[in-house]
């Protein structure tokens, strides 16, 4: 069997089972979520946090809620790595400095998991599964309360309520993340994965030394990374690692993780605004894109310029033989095009256009699928600017689920979109100009500036993956990006709450005979095409600096 061929066969069998978790997950999500039971579990961590959980919350309120658990949890995490070298199981590893303690918090805590650091060599059992570990479930639990917040604001009318975030941070948690994340993790471990508490120990003699390994509880955290689109791995080769993704069976079990939970969110929606079609919609749109990018993936990578590389059967560098060039890049595609930056190969090492696709993926700003929650989030906001541009072609107010997306709703949405970029270029630019960032930059040229903009795309836009040829381990790249990674993941969040709670108030508006039907394929086509031209049109100069210079002229 031929390489292309295993690889059209993996994608199959990932397309077959996304397709059959998808309905009832995505039901069991939308029950959870409209759900008025507690259990008794909930009701404990209510009464411990002084939640109630059945006060309803306008968006200022909702807000307020996001924000505020947010902020204990960077200073936690924050104050977790600086005691680390007090605390037990640390496995004798030092705190982490000041400006890189800042980083880490803000990238777990904004749901990036972007590591400046090599995860083996620094971070003990107590700072990885009491801090790192529990942050990639509650923050992803944040992204899918934020996007129910903006489910909740099509469904509802008449009225500015969104629910309640501590109710729908709790439930996300212990009602959809957890339970399937122990169900992965031990299919994980049945894959060979590690589990333990291990402490250093010495896994062989060669000349010159040894080589040293320290254990941990990887399975369980290689799951929720997963899953919740985290990404942030236990060792520096995250990913690429043995002890993380032993074989070609838990390679494609991960990638149908971080793809599970945001594809099946656009049945929660279809659900809760009393329409399945809307949903499949959205999943469509999504679906396109995604598939789009994976085979325009193998195809730059099965097909490397130069008659070396053709001859050897593609671009082998950077990546592991036990995934082979299919695996590879089916899982950059997804990690890329979700808010994951989990990696089992080097992005640096792609070809020139092939490292544009993981960039382009993120610039889209991650909704094909997206992250869990964020992109059902931007997804729907990319949904209104698309009915918006229907209605200036036809010179009629545009609708959206009988909602009226007037001044302040495409304000919102045009805010939402321009955020994200403006982080990317500005500390892209100011990294290049510069004298001192620059010295970070492993390879000179068109790749040297990719790096650069590579990094700034990943933390702004909540991904956390790198190109692996940037030294970003300095108190400039630790301090931008970590501001990149909270302004990325909460100024976004402000705008879409603040449209959820304009679209509440509003009352349901008639579909008549001039109303576009937001459900059919034309539509769909459009969305697609919003988005690539949105995308394109703001980072085709930069893309044209970087990847696309460095693939055409190799």
């Amino acid at each position: 069997m031929s390489p292309e061929t295993a690889g059209a066969l993996q994608l199959l069998a990932l397309i077959a089972a996304l397709a059959l978790a998808h309905r009832p997950l995505g039901d069991h999500m939308a029950r959870v979520y409209s759900s008025e039971r507690h259990y008794r579990p909930e009701k404990w961590i209510y009464k411990a946090i002084g939640a109630n959980p059945s006060a309803e919350m306008r968006w200022p309120a909702y807000l307020r809620g996001v924000l505020a658990f947010s902020a204990v949890s960077v200073l936690f995490l924050y104050a977790l790595q600086r005691l680390q070298g007090s605390l037990p199981g640390s496995l004798g590893f030092a705190s982490i400095d000041p400006d890189q303690a800042f980083n880490t918090a803000a990238s777990f805590v904004a749901n990036t998991n972007w590591q400046s650091y090599y995860g083996e060599q620094a971070m003990g059992h107590v700072v990885q599964t009491g801090g790192l570990a529990v942050q990639n479930f509650v923050s992803a639990a944040v992204g899918m309360a934020v996007a129910v917040a903006l489910v909740r604001g099509f469904a509802r009318s008449r009225t500015g309520e969104l629910g309640n975030f501590w109710a729908d941070l709790v439930r996300g948690t212990v009602r959809i993340l957890l339970p399937i994340s122990v169900a992965g993790a031990l299919i994980l471990v049945a894959c060979g994965a590690i589990q333990n508490f291990a402490g250093i120990h010495e896994v062989g003699q060669f000349t010159g030394g040894s080589q040293q390994w320290n254990g941990g509880a990887v399975a369980s955290q290689e799951v929720i990374k997963e899953l919740g689109t985290n990404g942030g791995g236990y060792f520096n080769a995250n990913s690429a690692h043995p002890f993380e993704n032993p074989n070609p069976f838990s390679n494609v079990f991960e990638i149908f993780l971080i793809l599970l939970i945001p594809f099946a969110l656009t049945r929660t929606f279809g659900r809760m605004v009393g329409s399945l079609r809307q949903g499949y919609a959205i999943l469509a749109t999504m679906a396109t894109i995604w598939i789009g990018f994976t085979a325009l993936m193998m195809w730059t990578e099965f097909a490397h310029h130069g008659p070396a590389l053709q001859a050897a059967g593609g671009a082998m560098e950077g990546k592991e033989t036990r995934f082979g060039i299919a695996g590879s890049a089916t899982f950059a595609v997804a990690t890329t095009l979700t808010s994951t930056g989990a990696v089992n190969s080097f992005h640096s090492s792609y070809t020139g256009l092939g490292g544009g696709i993981t960039l382009l993926g993120m610039q889209l700003g991650e909704i094909a699928p997206g992250g869990v929650g964020s992109g059902l989030y931007g997804m729907l906001i990319m949904a209104i600017i698309a009915v918006f541009i229907a209605g200036l072609m036809v010179g009629r107010t545009p609708e959206y689920l009988g909602k009226k997306i007037g001044t302040r709703q495409i304000k919102l949405a045009a805010c939402y979109i321009l955020v994200t970029p403006a982080l990317v270029l500005c500390f892209t630019a100011a990294a290049m100009a510069l004298p001192t960032p620059g010295n970070s930059m492993a390879n000179p040229g068109a790749h040297g500036f990719s790096e650069i903009l590579y990094a700034y795309t990943s933390g702004a836009n909540n991904n956390g993956s790198a190109f692996a040829g940037l030294n970003a381990d300095t108190q400039w790249f630790n301090s931008t990006i970590g501001i990149a990674m909270l302004l990325g993941r909460f100024l976004p969040i402000v705008f879409v709450l603040a449209l959820a709670g304009s679209l509440a108030e509003q009352r349901p508006v008639p579909a008549t005979a001039g109303t576009l039907r937001t459900d059919k394929p034309l539509y769909t086509g459009l969305l697609v095409g919003t988005i690539l031209v949105i995308a394109g049109l703001t980072y085709f100069p930069a893309l044209a600096l970087g990847p696309l210079a460095e693939g055409l002229a190799s």
